[in-house]
């Protein structure tokens, strides 16, 4: 591997800190958890586990090709990666109150259909290759990743939202209690904004 462990850290936290930051996978969990339990969720977290290999993957290809043919890519990458959480920190704390909303086809019975609604929420957005794409040249050098740094990075955009969901799908009680407060919705998104203004200021330093 040529990234350090730090780097694979960082990431990591980074994606932890994303994942707390309520969205639609969160709220498509809440609603399959809702309606069937943990028997019903679990399979959307697997659904949303395609994703989650894929658009980093690809925003990984597509980034180090481009880095090798332009000189200097990498270094302008970092601070448009920094930028950008800076971006998505500030929207995220501008409208922390506002009510998540989700989609009632994605709560269909079945594991079969809550697998193929986790694929449906997680794919639905391209602009999800976009954010890879601005954020990875932040974490690592694009230009010098090794197979092994990219099992890596694509494992830890898997694990890291799987964990995640799945204790969703387990607490779903307390969780609809919180996302169905405003003061509680708006202190987990206030929190989150923060914490992406920070890991964006040390990014321009990794």
């Amino acid at each position: 591997m040529s990234a350090a462990p730090l780097d694979f850290a960082l990431y990591a936290l980074a994606i932890l800190i994303l994942f707390l930051t309520p969205g639609p996978v969160w709220m498509a969990v809440l609603a399959r958890g809702m309606a069937g339990g943990f028997a019903a969720a679990w399979p959307l977290a697997l659904g949303v586990v395609v994703g989650d290999a894929l658009w980093p993957l690809l925003a990984i290809l597509g980034v180090t090709w481009l880095a090798t043919e332009v000189e200097g890519l990498t270094t302008v990458l970092k601070y448009v990666a920094s930028g950008f959480f800076v971006w998505l920190g500030v929207s995220i704390i501008r409208h922390a109150d506002k009510p998540l909303a989700v989609d009632s086809r994605l709560t269909r019975p079945g594991r079969w259909a809550g697998f193929a609604a986790g694929v449906v929420v997680i794919l639905a957005n391209p602009k999800a290759i976009l954010f890879y794409m601005g954020m990875l040249p932040g974490f690592f050098d694009l230009a010098h990743l090794r197979w092994g740094d990219v099992a890596a990075i694509v494992a830890i955009s898997i694990a890291v939202p799987l964990a995640g969901n799945l204790l969703l799908a387990a607490f779903i009680g307390r969780l609809r209690a919180m996302l169905t407060s405003r003061a509680a919705l708006r202190r987990l998104n206030l929190a989150s904004g923060a914490l992406l203004l920070i890991v964006a200021a040390i990014i321009p330093f990794t």
